[in-house]
Protein backbone atom coordinates (compact mmCIF):
# COMPACT_ATOMS: atom_id res chain seq x y z
CA UNK A 1 0.00 0.00 0.00
CA UNK A 2 0.73 3.66 -0.82
CA UNK A 3 -1.78 5.69 0.21
CA UNK A 4 -3.22 7.30 3.39
CA UNK A 5 -5.82 5.30 5.54
CA UNK A 6 -5.23 4.74 9.27
CA UNK A 7 -3.05 7.33 9.71
CA UNK A 8 -5.98 9.13 9.82
CA UNK A 9 -7.21 7.33 13.28
CA UNK A 10 -4.20 7.86 14.86
CA UNK A 11 -4.24 11.67 13.90
CA UNK A 12 -7.73 12.26 15.10
CA UNK A 13 -6.74 10.84 18.23
CA UNK A 14 -3.54 12.71 18.82
CA UNK A 15 -3.63 15.80 17.02
CA UNK A 16 -2.18 18.70 19.21
CA UNK A 17 -4.17 22.05 19.90
CA UNK A 18 -3.48 25.50 19.02
CA UNK A 19 0.61 25.43 19.90
CA UNK A 20 0.51 29.21 20.15
CA UNK A 21 -1.68 28.99 23.11
CA UNK A 22 1.44 27.80 25.51
CA UNK A 23 -0.26 26.31 27.91
CA UNK A 24 1.80 25.05 31.20
CA UNK A 25 0.32 21.43 31.10
CA UNK A 26 0.77 20.81 27.57
CA UNK A 27 2.93 21.20 24.46
CA UNK A 28 3.46 24.61 22.42
CA UNK A 29 5.31 26.10 19.54
CA UNK A 30 7.58 27.66 22.06
CA UNK A 31 8.49 24.22 24.14
CA UNK A 32 7.50 22.04 21.31
CA UNK A 33 9.94 20.54 18.88
CA UNK A 34 12.26 19.26 21.49
CA UNK A 35 12.39 15.54 19.93
CA UNK A 36 11.23 13.10 17.33
CA UNK A 37 8.31 12.24 19.11
CA UNK A 38 6.86 15.51 19.33
CA UNK A 39 7.45 16.53 15.98
CA UNK A 40 6.13 13.25 14.84
CA UNK A 41 2.79 14.17 16.73
CA UNK A 42 2.58 17.83 14.82
CA UNK A 43 3.01 16.14 11.69
CA UNK A 44 0.06 13.88 12.64
CA UNK A 45 -2.39 16.66 13.28
CA UNK A 46 -2.29 17.66 9.84
CA UNK A 47 -4.58 14.62 9.22
CA UNK A 48 -7.17 15.61 11.29
CA UNK A 49 -10.27 14.08 9.64
CA UNK A 50 -11.91 17.59 9.65
CA UNK A 51 -9.42 18.94 7.06
CA UNK A 52 -9.76 16.68 4.97
CA UNK A 53 -13.42 16.71 2.69
CA UNK A 54 -15.05 17.27 -0.63
CA UNK A 55 -17.55 19.13 -1.29
CA UNK A 56 -21.31 17.56 -0.46
CA UNK A 57 -23.39 16.61 -2.95
CA UNK A 58 -26.29 17.72 -1.52
CA UNK A 59 -24.76 21.02 -3.53
CA UNK A 60 -25.82 19.33 -7.15
CA UNK A 61 -27.78 18.41 -9.40
CA UNK A 62 -26.92 14.42 -8.22
CA UNK A 63 -28.90 14.76 -5.23
CA UNK A 64 -32.62 14.83 -3.88
CA UNK A 65 -33.48 15.59 0.00
CA UNK A 66 -37.43 15.38 -0.64
CA UNK A 67 -38.14 18.75 -1.09
CA UNK A 68 -35.23 20.09 0.75
CA UNK A 69 -32.61 22.23 -1.11
CA UNK A 70 -29.17 23.18 0.65
CA UNK A 71 -28.10 26.44 0.89
CA UNK A 72 -25.99 26.25 -2.46
CA UNK A 73 -28.41 25.15 -4.99
CA UNK A 74 -30.90 27.51 -3.03
CA UNK A 75 -28.82 30.36 -3.75
CA UNK A 76 -28.89 31.36 -0.11
CA UNK A 77 -25.51 31.10 0.81
CA UNK A 78 -24.15 33.81 2.48
CA UNK A 79 -21.24 34.75 4.77
CA UNK A 80 -22.73 33.02 7.80
CA UNK A 81 -23.66 29.97 6.09
CA UNK A 82 -22.22 27.06 7.96
CA UNK A 83 -20.47 25.51 5.02
CA UNK A 84 -18.60 28.70 4.22
CA UNK A 85 -17.19 29.12 7.50
CA UNK A 86 -16.55 25.12 8.35
CA UNK A 87 -14.12 25.15 5.49
CA UNK A 88 -12.39 28.41 6.13
CA UNK A 89 -11.85 27.83 9.68
CA UNK A 90 -10.71 24.27 9.01
CA UNK A 91 -8.37 25.19 5.90
CA UNK A 92 -6.74 27.93 8.00
CA UNK A 93 -6.00 25.99 10.90
CA UNK A 94 -4.56 23.11 8.91
CA UNK A 95 -2.24 26.10 7.27
CA UNK A 96 -1.31 27.24 10.54
CA UNK A 97 -0.14 23.42 11.62
CA UNK A 98 1.51 23.01 8.48
CA UNK A 99 3.44 26.76 8.53
CA UNK A 100 4.08 26.13 12.42
CA UNK A 101 5.43 23.31 11.92
CA UNK A 102 7.80 24.40 8.84
CA UNK A 103 8.99 27.07 10.80
CA UNK A 104 10.41 24.88 13.98
CA UNK A 105 12.42 22.25 11.59
CA UNK A 106 15.70 24.31 12.10
CA UNK A 107 14.90 24.25 15.52
CA UNK A 108 13.97 20.08 15.77
CA UNK A 109 17.05 20.04 13.62
CA UNK A 110 19.74 21.70 16.20
CA UNK A 111 17.88 19.12 18.60
CA UNK A 112 19.35 15.98 17.02
CA UNK A 113 16.25 14.62 14.97
CA UNK A 114 18.01 13.15 11.75
CA UNK A 115 17.61 14.88 8.45
CA UNK A 116 15.44 11.99 7.25
CA UNK A 117 12.76 12.64 9.30
CA UNK A 118 12.93 16.68 8.93
CA UNK A 119 12.87 16.26 5.61
CA UNK A 120 9.63 14.04 5.56
CA UNK A 121 8.11 16.35 7.72
CA UNK A 122 8.85 18.96 5.50
CA UNK A 123 7.42 17.39 2.12
CA UNK A 124 4.11 16.48 4.59
CA UNK A 125 3.34 19.96 6.13
CA UNK A 126 3.88 21.61 2.08
CA UNK A 127 1.77 18.63 0.76
CA UNK A 128 -0.93 19.21 3.27
CA UNK A 129 -0.79 23.20 2.80
CA UNK A 130 -0.78 22.72 -0.81
CA UNK A 131 -4.38 20.64 -0.25
CA UNK A 132 -5.66 23.54 2.11
CA UNK A 133 -4.72 26.75 0.00
CA UNK A 134 -6.27 24.77 -2.91
CA UNK A 135 -9.58 23.91 -1.69
CA UNK A 136 -9.56 28.19 -0.16
CA UNK A 137 -8.94 29.32 -3.79
CA UNK A 138 -10.95 26.95 -5.89
CA UNK A 139 -13.76 28.18 -3.65
CA UNK A 140 -13.13 31.47 -2.51
CA UNK A 141 -10.57 33.11 -5.27
CA UNK A 142 -8.38 35.77 -4.09
CA UNK A 143 -7.40 34.62 -0.14
CA UNK A 144 -4.95 35.15 2.91
CA UNK A 145 -2.02 33.82 1.80
CA UNK A 146 -0.03 32.94 5.17
CA UNK A 147 3.32 31.09 4.29
CA UNK A 148 4.80 31.32 7.87
CA UNK A 149 3.40 31.60 11.40
CA UNK A 150 1.80 34.78 12.78
CA UNK A 151 2.50 35.79 15.69
CA UNK A 152 0.22 38.40 16.93
CA UNK A 153 -3.16 39.54 16.58
CA UNK A 154 -2.35 42.98 15.03
CA UNK A 155 -0.33 40.84 12.61
CA UNK A 156 -3.02 39.01 11.44
CA UNK A 157 -6.21 41.73 11.06
CA UNK A 158 -3.64 43.53 9.28
CA UNK A 159 -3.64 40.59 6.74
CA UNK A 160 -5.83 41.20 3.06
CA UNK A 161 -6.22 39.04 0.34
CA UNK A 162 -3.68 38.04 -2.20
CA UNK A 163 -3.69 38.49 -5.69
CA UNK A 164 -5.19 34.44 -6.72
CA UNK A 165 -2.30 34.35 -9.62
CA UNK A 166 0.44 34.56 -6.64
CA UNK A 167 -1.04 32.29 -4.44
CA UNK A 168 -1.24 29.42 -7.37
CA UNK A 169 2.19 29.41 -7.88
CA UNK A 170 3.38 29.16 -4.18
CA UNK A 171 0.45 25.95 -4.45
CA UNK A 172 2.68 24.73 -7.51
CA UNK A 173 5.60 25.34 -5.41
CA UNK A 174 4.54 23.58 -2.60
CA UNK A 175 3.41 20.26 -4.48
CA UNK A 176 6.46 19.96 -6.34
CA UNK A 177 8.23 20.24 -3.46
CA UNK A 178 6.82 17.83 -1.69
CA UNK A 179 6.37 15.56 -3.99
CA UNK A 180 10.59 15.39 -4.27
CA UNK A 181 10.74 14.28 -0.92
CA UNK A 182 7.81 12.13 -0.43
CA UNK A 183 8.50 8.29 -0.72
CA UNK A 184 6.39 6.02 -2.82
CA UNK A 185 4.65 4.26 -0.38
CA UNK A 186 5.59 3.44 3.47
CA UNK A 187 5.97 0.23 5.85
CA UNK A 188 3.82 -0.17 8.41
CA UNK A 189 1.84 3.38 8.27
CA UNK A 190 0.08 5.07 5.76
CA UNK A 191 0.41 8.99 4.77
CA UNK A 192 1.11 11.54 2.01
CA UNK A 193 3.19 10.00 -1.24
CA UNK A 194 4.35 11.37 -4.58
CA UNK A 195 1.13 9.95 -6.07
CA UNK A 196 -1.05 12.02 -3.89
CA UNK A 197 1.43 15.21 -4.22
CA UNK A 198 1.38 14.48 -8.36
CA UNK A 199 -2.45 13.89 -8.54
CA UNK A 200 -3.48 16.80 -6.15
CA UNK A 201 -1.48 19.05 -8.23
CA UNK A 202 -3.50 17.95 -11.43
CA UNK A 203 -6.76 18.51 -10.04
CA UNK A 204 -5.91 21.33 -8.72
CA UNK A 205 -4.64 22.63 -12.04
CA UNK A 206 -7.12 21.11 -13.80
CA UNK A 207 -9.85 23.40 -11.83
CA UNK A 208 -7.61 26.59 -13.14
CA UNK A 209 -7.72 25.73 -16.49
CA UNK A 210 -3.97 25.15 -16.45
CA UNK A 211 -4.26 22.27 -19.25
CA UNK A 212 -0.66 21.57 -19.22
CA UNK A 213 -0.01 21.53 -16.44
CA UNK A 214 -2.54 19.10 -15.14
CA UNK A 215 -1.44 16.49 -17.90
CA UNK A 216 2.35 16.49 -16.65
CA UNK A 217 1.10 15.83 -12.93
CA UNK A 218 -1.47 13.67 -13.83
CA UNK A 219 1.22 11.65 -16.05
CA UNK A 220 3.79 11.29 -13.44
CA UNK A 221 1.22 10.21 -11.13
CA UNK A 222 0.74 7.14 -13.44
CA UNK A 223 4.42 6.83 -14.53
CA UNK A 224 5.12 6.43 -10.77
CA UNK A 225 3.31 2.55 -11.95
CA UNK A 226 2.03 2.42 -8.54
CA UNK A 227 -1.84 2.03 -8.68
CA UNK A 228 -4.06 0.96 -10.90
CA UNK A 229 -7.86 0.34 -10.81
CA UNK A 230 -9.66 -2.05 -8.76
CA UNK A 231 -10.78 -4.85 -10.59
CA UNK A 232 -14.59 -4.55 -9.58
CA UNK A 233 -16.36 -1.26 -9.21
CA UNK A 234 -19.03 -1.56 -7.20
CA UNK A 235 -16.59 -3.07 -4.84
CA UNK A 236 -14.67 -0.06 -4.41
CA UNK A 237 -16.78 1.64 -2.30
CA UNK A 238 -18.00 -0.64 0.23
CA UNK A 239 -16.71 -0.94 3.92
CA UNK A 240 -14.80 -4.08 3.43
CA UNK A 241 -12.31 -2.45 0.63
CA UNK A 242 -10.44 -0.95 3.16
CA UNK A 243 -6.86 -1.60 0.83
CA UNK A 244 -6.85 -1.32 -3.07
CA UNK A 245 -4.32 -0.50 -5.11
CA UNK A 246 -6.55 2.33 -6.81
CA UNK A 247 -6.76 4.39 -3.57
CA UNK A 248 -4.85 7.05 -3.37
CA UNK A 249 -5.81 9.17 -0.17
CA UNK A 250 -8.70 8.38 1.27
CA UNK A 251 -10.46 9.30 4.74
CA UNK A 252 -10.60 5.65 6.89
CA UNK A 253 -12.96 5.23 9.23
CA UNK A 254 -13.33 2.81 11.81
CA UNK A 255 -16.30 1.38 14.01
CA UNK A 256 -13.70 0.34 16.67
CA UNK A 257 -12.23 4.15 17.19
CA UNK A 258 -16.23 5.44 16.95
CA UNK A 259 -15.14 7.23 13.27
CA UNK A 260 -18.10 6.23 11.61
CA UNK A 261 -20.98 7.69 9.25
CA UNK A 262 -24.81 7.36 9.76
CA UNK A 263 -26.62 5.21 7.45
CA UNK A 264 -30.22 5.49 7.81
CA UNK A 265 -30.53 8.53 6.03
CA UNK A 266 -28.83 6.82 2.21
CA UNK A 267 -30.74 3.19 3.49
CA UNK A 268 -34.09 2.12 2.30
CA UNK A 269 -36.73 1.92 4.74
CA UNK A 270 -37.51 -1.71 4.79
CA UNK A 271 -34.43 -2.47 6.50
CA UNK A 272 -34.98 0.72 8.55
CA UNK A 273 -33.19 3.72 7.17
CA UNK A 274 -34.92 6.62 5.96
CA UNK A 275 -34.75 7.04 2.11
CA UNK A 276 -34.53 10.56 2.80
CA UNK A 277 -30.71 11.14 0.77
CA UNK A 278 -30.75 9.83 -2.77
CA UNK A 279 -30.13 10.53 -6.11
CA UNK A 280 -31.58 12.69 -8.48
CA UNK A 281 -34.04 11.64 -11.89
CA UNK A 282 -31.18 14.24 -13.25
CA UNK A 283 -28.12 11.64 -12.31
CA UNK A 284 -30.45 8.33 -13.18
CA UNK A 285 -30.91 9.69 -16.72
CA UNK A 286 -27.30 10.70 -17.34
CA UNK A 287 -25.98 7.22 -17.24
CA UNK A 288 -25.42 6.18 -21.25
CA UNK A 289 -27.07 2.83 -22.84
CA UNK A 290 -24.49 0.19 -23.61
CA UNK A 291 -23.95 1.63 -26.70
CA UNK A 292 -22.04 4.42 -25.71
CA UNK A 293 -25.16 7.09 -26.29
CA UNK A 294 -27.65 9.17 -24.27
CA UNK A 295 -31.00 7.34 -23.13
CA UNK A 296 -32.39 10.39 -25.64
CA UNK A 297 -30.74 9.31 -28.76
CA UNK A 298 -30.33 5.52 -28.43
CA UNK A 299 -32.51 2.70 -29.00
CA UNK A 300 -31.96 0.42 -26.60
CA UNK A 301 -33.54 3.16 -23.67
CA UNK A 302 -37.01 1.87 -22.66
CA UNK A 303 -38.31 4.40 -20.38
CA UNK A 304 -40.37 1.54 -18.50
CA UNK A 305 -37.10 -0.77 -18.02
CA UNK A 306 -34.92 2.24 -17.20
CA UNK A 307 -32.50 0.07 -15.80
CA UNK A 308 -31.84 -2.22 -18.39
CA UNK A 309 -29.25 -1.71 -21.51
CA UNK A 310 -27.60 0.88 -19.41
CA UNK A 311 -23.73 1.66 -18.29
CA UNK A 312 -22.90 -1.37 -15.65
CA UNK A 313 -22.24 2.27 -12.83
CA UNK A 314 -25.82 2.47 -13.30
CA UNK A 315 -26.99 -0.28 -11.10
CA UNK A 316 -23.77 -0.03 -9.16
CA UNK A 317 -24.97 3.63 -8.10
CA UNK A 318 -28.49 3.37 -8.34
CA UNK A 319 -30.92 0.13 -6.91
CA UNK A 320 -32.36 -1.73 -9.58
CA UNK A 321 -36.16 -2.64 -9.20
CA UNK A 322 -37.55 -5.65 -8.11
CA UNK A 323 -33.38 -7.00 -7.04
CA UNK A 324 -32.44 -7.94 -3.77
CA UNK A 325 -30.73 -4.68 -1.77
CA UNK A 326 -29.84 -5.29 2.13
CA UNK A 327 -32.38 -7.96 2.65
CA UNK A 328 -35.45 -7.36 0.83
CA UNK A 329 -36.37 -6.74 -2.42
CA UNK A 330 -36.46 -3.17 -3.78
CA UNK A 331 -39.61 -2.30 -5.67
CA UNK A 332 -41.58 1.66 -5.08
CA UNK A 333 -44.09 0.42 -7.60
CA UNK A 334 -47.04 1.52 -5.60
CA UNK A 335 -49.16 -2.03 -6.56
CA UNK A 336 -46.09 -3.93 -4.82
CA UNK A 337 -47.61 -3.94 -1.12
CA UNK A 338 -45.45 -6.17 0.21
CA UNK A 339 -41.78 -7.83 -0.28
CA UNK A 340 -39.95 -10.54 0.17
CA UNK A 341 -37.74 -10.12 3.63
CA UNK A 342 -34.97 -12.52 2.90
CA UNK A 343 -33.60 -12.32 6.44
CA UNK A 344 -36.51 -14.50 7.60
CA UNK A 345 -38.05 -15.69 4.82
CA UNK A 346 -41.28 -14.28 4.74
CA UNK A 347 -43.05 -11.38 2.81
CA UNK A 348 -43.61 -8.51 4.70
CA UNK A 349 -45.50 -5.22 4.31
CA UNK A 350 -43.51 -2.60 1.70
CA UNK A 351 -42.19 0.34 3.35
CA UNK A 352 -40.46 1.23 0.03
CA UNK A 353 -43.74 1.92 -1.79
CA UNK A 354 -44.90 5.28 -0.81
CA UNK A 355 -48.37 3.74 -0.91
CA UNK A 356 -47.54 2.15 2.31
CA UNK A 357 -44.71 4.72 3.21
CA UNK A 358 -45.66 8.46 3.04
CA UNK A 359 -41.74 8.85 3.40
CA UNK A 360 -40.50 6.36 1.18
CA UNK A 361 -37.77 7.68 -1.95
CA UNK A 362 -39.95 10.85 -3.37
CA UNK A 363 -38.77 9.85 -7.13
CA UNK A 364 -38.79 6.17 -6.38
CA UNK A 365 -34.50 5.93 -6.64
CA UNK A 366 -32.07 5.17 -3.82
CA UNK A 367 -27.99 5.01 -3.29
CA UNK A 368 -26.59 1.73 -4.06
CA UNK A 369 -23.06 2.86 -4.59
CA UNK A 370 -21.44 1.95 -1.13
CA UNK A 371 -24.54 0.78 0.31
CA UNK A 372 -24.27 -2.93 1.97
CA UNK A 373 -25.85 -4.84 4.61
CA UNK A 374 -23.11 -3.26 6.86
CA UNK A 375 -25.26 -0.22 7.32
CA UNK A 376 -27.96 -2.01 9.05
CA UNK A 377 -24.89 -3.18 11.87
CA UNK A 378 -23.33 -1.16 14.53
CA UNK A 379 -26.75 0.63 15.30
CA UNK A 380 -26.33 2.15 11.61
CA UNK A 381 -23.24 3.07 11.45
CA UNK A 382 -20.93 2.25 8.88
CA UNK A 383 -16.90 2.47 8.56
CA UNK A 384 -16.33 2.37 4.90
CA UNK A 385 -13.39 4.67 3.49
CA UNK A 386 -14.41 8.49 2.21
CA UNK A 387 -12.04 8.28 -1.06
CA UNK A 388 -10.41 11.52 -1.59
CA UNK A 389 -8.46 10.42 -4.44
CA UNK A 390 -8.22 7.57 -6.50
CA UNK A 391 -6.57 5.85 -9.81
CA UNK A 392 -9.67 6.62 -11.82
CA UNK A 393 -9.93 10.38 -11.61
CA UNK A 394 -5.42 10.90 -12.35
CA UNK A 395 -6.72 8.48 -15.58
CA UNK A 396 -9.78 10.75 -16.52
CA UNK A 397 -7.60 14.27 -15.34
CA UNK A 398 -5.49 13.34 -17.49
CA UNK A 399 -7.74 12.83 -20.28
CA UNK A 400 -9.56 15.86 -19.99
CA UNK A 401 -6.39 18.35 -19.57
CA UNK A 402 -4.91 16.72 -23.06
CA UNK A 403 -8.72 17.28 -24.88
CA UNK A 404 -8.62 21.05 -23.32
CA UNK A 405 -5.07 21.59 -24.08
CA UNK A 406 -5.34 20.67 -28.01
CA UNK A 407 -3.14 17.38 -27.78
CA UNK A 408 -5.47 14.56 -28.24
CA UNK A 409 -3.66 11.55 -28.76
CA UNK A 410 -4.03 7.77 -28.21
CA UNK A 411 -2.91 7.94 -24.62
CA UNK A 412 -6.10 10.35 -24.18
CA UNK A 413 -8.57 6.93 -25.67
CA UNK A 414 -6.76 4.85 -23.48
CA UNK A 415 -6.98 6.35 -20.21
CA UNK A 416 -10.54 7.54 -21.12
CA UNK A 417 -10.86 3.61 -22.15
CA UNK A 418 -9.32 2.19 -19.04
CA UNK A 419 -11.81 3.61 -16.53
CA UNK A 420 -14.87 2.58 -19.00
CA UNK A 421 -13.84 -0.79 -19.66
CA UNK A 422 -13.09 -1.81 -15.68
CA UNK A 423 -16.74 -0.54 -15.65
CA UNK A 424 -17.77 -3.17 -17.89
CA UNK A 425 -15.79 -5.56 -16.21
CA UNK A 426 -12.95 -6.27 -19.27
CA UNK A 427 -9.59 -5.19 -19.84
CA UNK A 428 -9.24 -2.04 -22.20
CA UNK A 429 -8.27 -4.03 -25.34
CA UNK A 430 -11.35 -6.59 -25.48
CA UNK A 431 -13.10 -3.38 -27.59
CA UNK A 432 -16.18 -5.59 -28.60
CA UNK A 433 -17.59 -5.57 -25.06
CA UNK A 434 -18.16 -2.30 -23.81
CA UNK A 435 -18.56 0.81 -26.22
CA UNK A 436 -15.03 2.13 -26.51
CA UNK A 437 -14.44 5.48 -27.29
CA UNK A 438 -12.61 6.08 -30.47
CA UNK A 439 -13.00 9.54 -31.49
CA UNK A 440 -10.06 11.64 -31.61
CA UNK A 441 -12.77 15.35 -32.08
CA UNK A 442 -11.97 17.32 -29.07
CA UNK A 443 -15.74 18.71 -28.95
CA UNK A 444 -16.82 14.97 -29.15
CA UNK A 445 -14.46 13.73 -25.93
CA UNK A 446 -15.19 16.99 -24.05
CA UNK A 447 -18.83 15.59 -24.14
CA UNK A 448 -17.71 11.88 -23.37
CA UNK A 449 -15.19 13.18 -20.82
CA UNK A 450 -18.36 14.78 -18.74
CA UNK A 451 -20.30 11.95 -18.76
CA UNK A 452 -18.02 9.24 -17.98
CA UNK A 453 -16.97 11.57 -14.76
CA UNK A 454 -20.55 12.00 -14.00
CA UNK A 455 -21.37 8.16 -14.32
CA UNK A 456 -17.91 7.58 -12.43
CA UNK A 457 -17.92 9.52 -9.70
CA UNK A 458 -21.64 10.13 -8.22
CA UNK A 459 -21.58 10.03 -5.16
CA UNK A 460 -18.18 10.80 -4.27
CA UNK A 461 -18.03 14.52 -3.62
CA UNK A 462 -16.94 15.58 -7.17
CA UNK A 463 -19.88 16.74 -9.05
CA UNK A 464 -19.85 20.39 -7.68
CA UNK A 465 -16.32 21.73 -8.51
CA UNK A 466 -17.05 19.75 -11.91
CA UNK A 467 -19.89 22.34 -12.13
CA UNK A 468 -18.02 25.22 -11.45
CA UNK A 469 -14.92 24.99 -13.19
CA UNK A 470 -16.74 23.85 -16.40
CA UNK A 471 -18.81 27.09 -15.73
CA UNK A 472 -22.37 25.11 -16.11
CA UNK A 473 -23.63 25.25 -12.71
CA UNK A 474 -25.96 28.19 -13.81
CA UNK A 475 -27.81 25.23 -16.45
CA UNK A 476 -27.42 22.42 -13.96
CA UNK A 477 -28.55 24.31 -11.13
CA UNK A 478 -31.08 26.68 -12.10
CA UNK A 479 -33.52 23.34 -12.98
CA UNK A 480 -36.23 21.80 -11.85
CA UNK A 481 -35.94 18.70 -9.08
CA UNK A 482 -38.61 16.22 -10.04
CA UNK A 483 -40.38 12.69 -8.55
CA UNK A 484 -43.56 10.68 -8.85
CA UNK A 485 -46.59 11.57 -8.54
CA UNK A 486 -48.80 11.09 -5.68
CA UNK A 487 -49.88 7.09 -4.96
CA UNK A 488 -52.93 7.62 -6.03
CA UNK A 489 -52.82 9.63 -9.14
CA UNK A 490 -49.61 7.66 -9.77
CA UNK A 491 -51.62 4.51 -10.52
CA UNK A 492 -54.56 6.34 -12.15
CA UNK A 493 -52.30 8.46 -14.60
CA UNK A 494 -49.40 6.36 -14.92
CA UNK A 495 -49.15 2.72 -13.86
CA UNK A 496 -52.72 1.80 -15.87
CA UNK A 497 -51.37 3.50 -18.73
CA UNK A 498 -48.50 1.36 -18.73
CA UNK A 499 -45.96 4.47 -18.19
CA UNK A 500 -44.03 3.37 -15.07
CA UNK A 501 -41.63 3.89 -14.26
CA UNK A 502 -41.02 7.01 -16.78
CA UNK A 503 -43.95 8.26 -18.61
CA UNK A 504 -41.68 9.73 -21.58
CA UNK A 505 -37.86 10.45 -22.39
CA UNK A 506 -35.94 13.72 -21.01
CA UNK A 507 -33.77 15.61 -23.76
CA UNK A 508 -30.15 15.35 -22.73
CA UNK A 509 -27.70 17.87 -23.61
CA UNK A 510 -24.22 18.19 -24.25
CA UNK A 511 -22.90 18.80 -20.84
CA UNK A 512 -25.48 15.78 -19.72
CA UNK A 513 -28.33 17.52 -17.83
CA UNK A 514 -31.52 16.76 -18.37
CA UNK A 515 -34.61 18.65 -19.38
CA UNK A 516 -37.47 16.94 -18.20
CA UNK A 517 -40.15 19.92 -19.14
CA UNK A 518 -41.70 18.17 -21.94
CA UNK A 519 -42.38 15.46 -19.15
CA UNK A 520 -43.28 17.60 -16.84
CA UNK A 521 -46.31 19.48 -18.67
CA UNK A 522 -47.96 16.41 -18.93
CA UNK A 523 -48.69 16.27 -15.57
CA UNK A 524 -47.33 13.03 -14.90
CA UNK A 525 -44.37 14.17 -12.62
CA UNK A 526 -44.04 16.11 -9.60
CA UNK A 527 -42.21 19.01 -8.81
CA UNK A 528 -40.29 18.82 -5.57
CA UNK A 529 -38.36 21.62 -5.67
CA UNK A 530 -36.34 24.58 -7.83
CA UNK A 531 -32.67 24.83 -7.84
CA UNK A 532 -31.40 28.20 -8.05
CA UNK A 533 -28.26 29.47 -8.61
CA UNK A 534 -27.22 33.26 -9.53
CA UNK A 535 -23.86 33.19 -11.61
CA UNK A 536 -23.44 36.71 -11.03
CA UNK A 537 -21.67 35.32 -7.97
CA UNK A 538 -21.78 31.68 -6.76
CA UNK A 539 -19.13 30.88 -8.79
CA UNK A 540 -17.17 32.43 -5.83
CA UNK A 541 -18.21 31.55 -1.97
CA UNK A 542 -18.75 34.66 0.35
CA UNK A 543 -16.02 35.26 2.75
CA UNK A 544 -17.02 34.73 6.18
CA UNK A 545 -19.22 37.09 7.57
CA UNK A 546 -17.11 37.39 10.88
CA UNK A 547 -13.66 37.96 9.19
CA UNK A 548 -14.80 40.81 7.07
CA UNK A 549 -16.19 42.32 10.29
CA UNK A 550 -12.98 41.82 11.96
CA UNK A 551 -10.56 42.63 9.49
CA UNK A 552 -11.19 46.26 7.26
CA UNK A 553 -8.41 45.01 5.38
CA UNK A 554 -10.69 41.92 4.08
CA UNK A 555 -13.10 42.56 1.30
CA UNK A 556 -16.00 40.86 0.39
CA UNK A 557 -16.43 38.49 -2.62
CA UNK A 558 -19.02 40.59 -5.11
CA UNK A 559 -22.78 40.13 -4.83
CA UNK A 560 -22.55 38.56 -1.14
Amino acid sequence: MKKIIYYFLISSLFACNDLDLNPLAQGSSESWFENETELEMSVRGLYNMGYWTLDSDEHTDDWTNRTVLSVVNAATINGQSSVVTTLWNNSYQAIARANTILDNLDKAQQNGISQKIIDQSKAEALFARAVQYSRLVSHFGDVVYVTSSIRTLDEAFKMGRTDKAEVIKGIYADFDAAADQLPLNYSGEERATKGAAYSFKARFALYNGDYNVAAEAAKKCMDLEVYDLHPEFSELFLSGTKETDEFIFVRPRSVELNLTIGTQVYLTRNPGGYSQYDPSWDLFCAFLCTDGKPIDESPLYDPQNPFKNRDPRCTATIVEFGTQHVGFIYEPHPDSLYVMNFNTGVRELNKDTRTNGQYASYNGIVWKKGVDDTYTKNGYKADKNEIIMRYADVLLMYAEAKIEAGSVDQSVLDAMNRVRARAYGVKREDTDSYPAITTQDKNELRKMIRFERRMEFAFEGLRYMDLIRWRIAEKALNTRMYGMLDPEPLIENVVKRGLWFFPGVPDIDENGIADFSEMASTGLIKLLAERKFDATKQYLWPIPTKEILINENLKQNPGY
